[in-house]
């Protein structure tokens, strides 16, 4: 699988252009485990931004840098608006 060419300023603006919106966000914990949640796309800052997670009761990380999208980490995914 050949990868897509990606720099974190490009990154940067998808993210931006999300802002105060609904995602999914897909989570790669390491040994084929992943943690799928909804949530809104709450705060851009200049090395990290945050998620709100829709679940009250989700207690994970909600603050993620550009970089874990570069590497595969993290996965956003903005919300259809059928899905509500």
């Amino acid at each position: 699988m050949i990868k897509t060419v990606t720099s974190i300023s490009s990154i940067k603006k998808a993210i931006r252009d999300c802002n105060n919106c609904d995602v999914t966000v897909k989570l790669n914990l390491g040994r084929n485990k992943f943690v799928t949640f909804p949530a809104t796309l709450s705060g851009i800052y200049p090395s990290i931004f945050t998620v709100q997670p829709h679940d009250k009761n989700f207690l994970g990380k909600t603050a993620y840098s550009y970089s874990e999208i570069l590497c595969g980490r993290v996965k956003i995914e903005k919300a259809s608006s059928s899905t509500k």
